[in-house]
């Protein structure tokens, strides 16, 4: 039973471009598969979560990643009474701007862009969603609903305008997204999810490639707890099983924190409508404040375990060198890019070539990517035909 509060989808503010609707889904079903047949979303399964593609077939990347973020975010927006065909299509379409080799590519295409706005993978999330993606004869983009582009826009909070959001507001210039405004708990459900998700998987991951081991984990004396309590059930369990034990009792802990402080603040601020969302000062769906710093713990300690781990860093630092050549190739030799890339240039603006060339890299995938350096800088003349 759905709440008064929650994003219906008989009533959404619709579509630029109105559609007959279908008789077998709602409008929020029907962006979730748009989503889903997006090329965009494809090659989420060739983008770097935080180990590159080709270091192993059981890590998560972006696809796998995007579905683990959905189920949780469909769980919550069920226990909540919201409507979780939206939480689902914003949780799976959050991460659809990531460059290859996650954000440490992302870091190097931003730099790149430093002197022409910069680069946001939100921003390009909503630009490939709005324009980028090109199937349908009718019109650029997948004209998803109001409530899906604006919980990919504002699902982090608010927007303030900057240089590498311009995109986003020029489009508000025609489709106004209330950019100063809160989302729907739908969307801000969606943002917590990528949280839970990617924290707990991140520290699984991380064991099984040996990055750390559990010793470090006894850093964190709460996720510590949860594996002397799996081994004196389980006293001869592998490691393997552990590390995913331990996974789940983190995952549910930090569902149940969500739940218990959502349902707090749903009483506390009196929220009977949306609109009492949206105009509310402060994030609706939030954890308790000691799970919070729990969460922190966790953050600190896989950026200084993880994310700067001297074999993470190798990686990082050459992923974000085949970014900036590539990135310099294309602006030195614009005959390189695709003929549908290039004809989208406006030829008198140096912005426009710099913006179309970033969303060219940013939407490769890690081997293509990586594809593309090897046959400029490594190049073989017996492998080209000529």
């Amino acid at each position: 039973m759905l709440k008064s509060f929650a994003c219906l989808p008989e009533n959404s503010r619709g579509r630029v471009h109105p559609e007959r609707p279908t008789p077998y889904r709602n409008e929020f079903e029907r962006d979730r598969d748009r989503i889903i047949h997006a090329n965009a979303f494809k090659r989420l399964q060739y983008k770097t979560q935080v180990f590159v593609n080709h270091e192993g077939d059981h890590y998560r990347n972006r696809m796998t990643h995007s579905v683990e973020v959905s189920t949780i975010a469909r769980s919550l927006s069920k226990a909540l009474g919201l409507c979780e065909d939206l939480a689902e299509g914003v949780a799976l379409a959050h991460d659809l701007g990531h460059t290859p080799f996650g954000h440490a590519g992302e870091d190097a295409l931003n730099a790149c862009m430093k002197d022409f706005g910069g680069f946001s993978h939100n921003a390009h999330s909503f630009k490939i969603l709005t324009y980028l993606e090109q199937k349908y004869a009718a019109y650029d983009g997948l004209n998803l609903t109001w409530e899906v582009l604006e919980g990919i826009v504002k699902h982090n909070g608010p927007v303030e305008e900057s240089e590498s959001y311009a995109y986003i507001f020029e489009y508000d210039r025609k489709h106004k997204l209330d950019l100063s405004k809160r989302s729907s708990a739908e969307s801000q459900v969606a943002a917590l999810s990528d949280d839970i998700a990617y924290i707990c998987h991140d520290l699984e991951d991380s064991i099984r490639a040996e990055i750390i081991t559990y010793k470090d984990l006894q850093e964190i004396q709460f996720v510590d707890r949860y594996i002397h309590e799996v081994k004196e059930t389980y006293p001869d369990i592998s490691d393997d099983r552990l590390i995913y034990e331990v996974g789940r009792k983190l995952t549910h802990h930090l569902i149940e924190s969500l739940l218990f402080q959502t349902r707090a603040n749903i009483a506390k601020y009196k929220i009977k409508t949306e609109l009492d969302i949206r105009d509310l000062d402060c994030q609706l769906v939030e954890f308790t404040d000691s799970t919070f710093n729990e969460v922190k713990l966790i953050k600190d300690f896989l950026m200084k375990k993880v994310y700067k781990h001297h074999r993470v860093a190798s990686v990082t630092l050459q992923s974000q060198n085949v970014v900036r050549d590539l990135f310099k190739l294309y602006v030195e030799n614009i005959e390189l890019l695709p003929f549908g890339w290039r004809t989208m240039i406006n030829e008198n603006k140096i912005e426009s070539k710099m913006s179309i060339i970033a969303d060219y890299i940013a939407g490769m995938t890690d081997r293509f990517a990586i594809k593309q350096y090897q046959s400029f800088y490594n190049l073989n003349f017996a492998s080209t035909g000529l």
